[in-house]
């Protein structure tokens, strides 16, 4: 079938769209034929925050317009909806300069069991009894309030034992709104010296476990380090992933 003549006649033109806390700084798709019809045609465009100042924290959209023009006929305009896909910032603690994440996805905060065992082995334990923090589906969210952190360790570790070498470990993390300050009980495991308290299974509480003190304190490190180069800030998902 022969196109018609307006159709062989028309030319598109797309063109990026910035907005919110994003500027286009290029963007390529001159105005050309459509012609061939089975043909893709295809451009690019760049874009740079504008949340550069100290403690700025913004959505970064971005989207195309579609021109059709064709002689002797109105241009038509299709504007897609603007894609909320980015967020920027210059308040990640640790970091010096702005930087740009995609905000809902749940990235991995990882213990290794080589290296930390008894820490491994003890989020092991807790996510297989029902804690969140393991899948996209029931992440943890971090929390930076200093009042729900110490909550959270009170709560769980405020009448822990005193056991040379040994220190507490409370999983989900005290760093996480799925702490103790959300409610439900504490539950622990064969081997973690605290036989006072019961095993149990189910997604609210929170786990504890003595383990080796040195783990503990490096996990500190390795939590606030995971924050800084991902960009995890206040009520961001994360997840907690064993790996060998």
């Amino acid at each position: 079938m022969t196109p018609p003549q307006w159709c062989e006649n028309a030319q598109n033109r797309l063109h990026a769209r910035d907005g919110y806390a994003c500027k286009k700084e290029s963007g390529s798709f001159p105005a050309k034929p459509i012609q061939p019809l089975s043909k893709w045609h295809t451009g690019e465009a760049f874009f740079d925050s504008t949340a550069t100042a100290a403690g700025a924290v913004r959505d970064c959209a971005s989207g195309w317009g579609l021109t059709f023009s064709t002689p002797g006929y109105p241009s038509t305009h299709y504007v897609d909806p603007a894609i909320h896909e980015f967020r920027c910032d210059n308040n990640t603690a640790g970091r010096t300069k702005p930087g740009c994440v995609v905000p809902w996805y749940a990235s991995a905060l990882q213990y290794s069991k080589a290296v930390n065992p008894e820490l491994a082995a003890h989020v092991s334990r807790a996510q297989a009894s029902g804690l969140p923090g393991a899948t996209f589906e029931a992440p943890l969210t971090r929390t930076t309030n200093a009042t729900v952190i110490k909550d959270n360790r009170t709560k769980v570790c405020g009448d822990a034992p005193s056991i040379a070498a040994k220190s507490c470990d409370e999983y989900p993390v005290a760093t996480s709104y799925q702490g103790l300050s959300a409610g439900g009980t504490r539950r622990s495991f064969d081997g973690c010296q605290l036989n006072h308290i019961p095993t149990q299974q189910g997604p609210a509480g929170v786990s504890i476990c003595m383990i080796n003190e040195s783990e503990n304190d490096s996990q500190g490190g390795l939590n606030s380090g995971f924050y800084k180069s991902v960009r995890v800030l206040d009520k961001d998902p994360f997840r907690v992933l064993i790996t060998p």
